[in-house]
């Protein structure tokens, strides 16, 4: 969990797909993020302080970092393309 941490206090991108935000919750880093990820996962995030929606992916800046989320394999074009184009910015 520090080292995912250390990703959002460094102000990094971090990105993560169908169940993996429930390691954000476990992180305490989704507070205040808007996130979709699968469905199941809508409760936890919920009462972890986070907005969920049900978008094929999400790219949150409300924080200190660029966070991407998506929901399911199914978003795997529209999640990769978001996370190139993200991961770029931030190393330019």
């Amino acid at each position: 969990m520090a080292f995912i941490k250390s990703f959002f206090d460094a102000g990094r991108p971090v990105a993560a797909i169908c169940h993996a935000p429930w390691t954000l919750i476990e992180a305490d880093v989704v507070r205040g993020r808007t996130l979709t990820s699968y469905p199941s996962v809508h409760t936890d995030l919920t009462n972890a302080g986070a907005t969920w929606v049900d978008e094929e992916v999400v790219v949150d800046r409300s924080g200190p970092n660029t966070l991407i989320t998506s929901r399911r394999p199914d978003d795997l074009p529209a999640f990769n393309a978001s996370l190139v184009t993200e991961f770029a910015k931030a190393r330019a």
